[in-house]
């Protein structure tokens, strides 16, 4: 569940929706996403536009790009065969500046990483994520 304090800032800007899309709901189960986790919660309740910004980065609005672009089908792709990040992680961004966000969709966890030594050492499992939880990446990100 997201906390009060994140649906409360949600709210204050008018992005939160109380009755959650069914498209979006059938774009995230077709990623395998786990539809009770918070991740879940946040891109079945939350949209502005189709991304969101916070500290002077942008994240996606995954559902919405899963309905009206390719492109995320190809950040997922990018994701695991190019960067070499595995399965489990899904991209929050585009990679803008050779640096994003990565949702861990076992764990919960995110993680922020920019191409070098960051990655070789997230990848050799020497890097572990910033953020234990997505409910404390949305804090951090939208700075609540």
């Amino acid at each position: 569940m997201l906390t009060p304090k994140l649906v409360e800032y949600f709210k204050s800007k008018n992005w939160w929706f109380d009755e959650p899309s069914s498209e979006y709901r059938d774009a995230l189960l077709s990623i395998n996403v786990d539809i009770n986790s918070d991740f879940a919660k946040f891109y079945l309740h939350v949209e502005d536009c189709p991304t969101f910004l916070g500290r002077n980065r942008e994240i996606y609005q995954i559902g919405w790009f899963l309905i009206n672009s390719n492109s995320y089908p190809l950040s997922i792709e990018r994701t695991h065969e190019a960067l070499k990040i595995p399965e489990e992680y899904l991209p929050l961004d585009n990679f803008e500046g050779e640096y994003g966000y990565f949702y861990n969709q076992k764990t919960g966890e995110v993680v922020g990483l920019g191409l070098g030594q960051e990655l070789r050492d997230f990848i050799a499992g020497k890097l572990k994520p910033q953020w234990p939880s997505f409910n404390d990446f949305l804090e951090f990100f939208f700075d609540v």
